[in-house]
């Protein structure tokens, strides 16, 4: 991802519950500018991270569980023509996320070889592995962990976090259907409404 869009540190948004849709549910089209997909493991907190500075055996011990998960993103910046300021001011370019609804233990799967395909309407569009992401989705966690700390803000129980995509974005339109399917993790599908819908 940091190659694809010419950014070369990782960066954080927010995740709005009211841009969170479950797996199948369509998504209105007009919610997302130049929507693009990206296949994510989402991590799903289910204990605070108590220290500023977190070690990864802290945030394993923290995370209840994974599930698979496709982050709608957008931009409001022609052609993505972004740079790390844009995706800055732009909340990460999230658009929303679209969260599976089997839950994986974490004990029950190696998250560096995970492998993922990404299919739109039936086409293999993207493949990775979650060693994609700094190496491990949870150096990802470790990195977002220490990065709030900083600044006085953290992770609690109840949270989603996306550490980062497996695959490159992908460009929807709309009536286009989505499926992220991770070996050890499970499959998430979405769909685009048309604009007629």
């Amino acid at each position: 991802m940091q190659r694809q869009f010419g950014v070369h540190q990782p960066d954080f948004g927010v995740l709005w519950a009211d841009r969170a849709y479950g797996d199948r549910e369509p998504i209105p089209r007009e919610h997302i500018l130049q929507p693009r997909v990206e296949a994510e493991v989402a991590l799903i907190l289910d204990a605070d991270i108590g220290s500023a500075y977190p070690g990864p055996a802290d945030l394993i011990r923290a995370i209840g569980y994974v599930v698979p998960s496709i982050e709608v993103v957008g931009s409001r910046i022609e052609d993505w023509r972004i740079g790390l300021v844009d995706t800055i001011a732009d909340n990460a370019s999230s658009g929303g996320v679209v969260l599976g609804s089997t839950p994986v233990r974490l004990d029950a799967v190696d998250l560096r070889l995970s492998g993922c395909v990404l299919t739109r309407d039936g086409d293999i569009v993207g493949t990775g592995a979650g060693g994609a992401v700094l190496g491990s989705p949870l150096s990802c966690l470790v990195w977002l962990a220490n990065a709030l700390g900083a600044r006085g803000a953290g992770l609690e129980a109840g949270h989603v976090v996306l550490p980062g995509s497996i695959t490159a974005a992908v460009a929807v339109t709309p009536g286009s259907t989505v499926t992220a399917r991770f070996a050890g993790i499970g499959s998430v599908t979405t769909r685009f409404a048309s604009e007629d819908t």
